[in-house]
C-alpha cells in the first residue's frame, strides 16, 4: 500500500516545522526519512498518523485522502523510542491488545498473535510482564503489537534510540529482515546515518522541513546533493575546502585555499571548474590516501600531522594545511602517527566532490564510477 505525501506543511506559531513537504513512499517499500533532531521528522509521522493535524497538504494512503479520518481509522501502525507497552499486561495481552479493541474473535486473535510471536521469536515471553525483559526484547514486542494488526503502513520513530550499539546493530538485521519477510511499507525516522544506510531502500535526507535529497543508500552517500548532504551522511564526515581558482592553464587549475596551494589536473576532473571563481572541494576522510614520492592522479598536499585518534577499524588522522586549514584521513589502524610529522597525502580525482559556494549544491559532473 503506498503512503504519499504532498506539500505537507505545519507550523506551530511562528515556527514552521514543516515547509511543502512531499514525499511518496511506494507499496512494500522501506523509506527512511534521515535528519537531525528539530528537522521535523516526528512531525511528518504524527501528521501521518494523525496525532497532529497539518496546517495544509495531503496525505493519501493506498490512494485515498486520509486527513479527515480519524487515528484509529487510518490502518497505521508505529512504534516508538520508547516501546509504550502496558506495564500491568503480559507479553500475551499487550501484543493481542489491539486486536481485542477491534472485537476480532478470541480465536483468530490467538492465531495472529502465535504467528507474529513465532515470527519475532518471542512466543516464549508470552507469562512475562515488559519489567521482565531486555531493552531488544521489549523492542521486540513492540514490533509484535504493530505488525499483529496487518496494518496498510508501518511507522518507526527512532525505535533503537533507547538500545546499546550491539542491540541497535542486532535489530537493525532484524528489522530489516523482518520487513523484507512481510512487505509492509514502512518509514522509518532516525536520525543515525548507518540505521539509515543499512537499512533503506531508499533515504530522504530532512533539514528545517524540507527533503534534501531523495534517494538509494549508494546515490546519498557517493553523490550527495548539497554539503549539508554530503557532510551529514558518512562517518567520519566528509572534508570540505573552501577554494578561489587562482590561476588555469591548459593542463591544470591552480586552486587557493588558506595559504594552500593545490593543482588540479583538469583532463581528469569529473567538470569543468570556471576560471576566477570559487569552489567547494568535497573529500571523504576514507578516500584521502599518504603518499611519499610517487607519481599520483589527484590532488596533493603537504601538510602536518595534529592529532590523531584509534577508533577500532580505522585511525582518524587531522592534518593541518595551509595557515588555518585542516583535513582529516581515515587510515590504517596498526599505523602510528607522531604529531608535527610532516606528511603529504592525495585526494583522487575521481572521489573528489565539487560545490557551489553560495547555495551549497553540488556541482553538475559527467559520469563517474565509484
Amino acid at each position: 500500500m503506498s503512503l504519499r505525501i504532498e506539500n505537507l506543511t505545519k507550523n506551530y506559531g511562528s515556527v514552521k516545522a514543516l515547509d511543502n513537504f512531499s514525499l511518496e513512499v511506494n507499496s512494500g517499500e522501506f523509506m527512511v526519512l534521515l535528519g537531525p533532531s528539530g528537522c521535523g521528522k516526528t512531525t511528518v509521522v504524527r501528521c501521518i498518523a494523525g496525532l497532529v493535524d497539518p496546517t495544509a497538504g495531503r496525505i493519501l494512503i493506498g490512494g485515498q485522502l486520509v486527513n479527515h479520518l480519524a487515528p484509529k481509522d487510518r490502518d497505521i501502525a508505529m512504534v516508538f523510542q520508547n516501546y509504550a507497552l502496558y506495564p500491568h499486561m503480559n507479553i500475551y495481552d499487550n501484543i493481542a491488545f489491539p486486536l481485542k479493541m477491534r472485537k476480532i474473535p478470541k480465536e483468530q486473535i490467538k492465531d495472529k498473535v502465535r504467528n507474529i510471536s513465532q515470527l519475532l521469536e518471542i512466543e516464549k515471553f508470552f507469562n512475562r510482564k515488559p519489567k521482565e525483559l531486555s531493552g531488544g526484547q521489549m523492542q521486540r514486542v513492540a514490533l509484535g503489537r504493530a505488525l499483529v494488526r496487518e496494518p496498510k503502513v508501518f511507522l518507526m520513530d527512532e525505535p533503537l534510540s533507547n538500545l546499546d550499539a550491539k542491540l541497535r546493530a542486532y535489530m537493525r538485521y532484524e528489522i530489516r529482515k523482518l520487513q523484507q519477510k512481510i512487505r509492509i511499507t514502512t518509514l522509518y525516522i532516525t536520525h543515525d546515518q548507518i540505521e539509515a544506510i543499512s537499512m533503506a531502500d531508499r533515504i530522504a535526507v530532512m533539514n528545517n522541513g524540507l527533503v534534501q535529497q531523495l534517494g538509494t543508500p549508494e546515490e546519498v552517500y557517493n553523490l550527495p546533493a548539497n554539503t549539508f548532504v554530503a557532510d551529514f551522511v558518512g562517518s567520519p564526515s566528509m572534508n570540505f575546502l573552501k577554494c578561489d581558482i587562482i590561476e588555469s592553464d591548459i593542463n591544470n587549475i591552480i586552486a587557493g585555499s588558506n595559504g594552500t596551494h593545490m593543482q588540479l589536473p583538469i583532463k581528469n576532473l569529473p567538470l569543468k571548474l570556471p576560471f576566477e571563481s570559487n569552489v567547494i572541494i568535497g573529500i571523504r576522510p576514507r578516500d584521502i590516501l599518504f603518499l611519499n614520492n610517487e607519481d599520483f592522479n589527484g590532488i596533493k598536499v603537504k601538510g602536518k600531522i595534529s592529532f590523531s585518534e584509534l577508533l577500532g577499524e580505522h585511525r582518524l588522522v587531522e592534518i593541518k594545511i595551509g595557515i588555518c586549514e585542516s583535513i582529516k584521513v581515515a587510515t590504517d589502524p596498526n599505523l602510528d602517527f607522531t604529531i608535527g610529522t610532516d606528511v603529504t597525502v592525495g585526494m583522487p580525482c575521481n572521489k573528489i566532490h565539487f560545490f557551489e559556494p553560495n547555495t551549497g549544491n553540488r556541482l553538475q559532473t559527467t559520469d563517474r564510477q565509484f
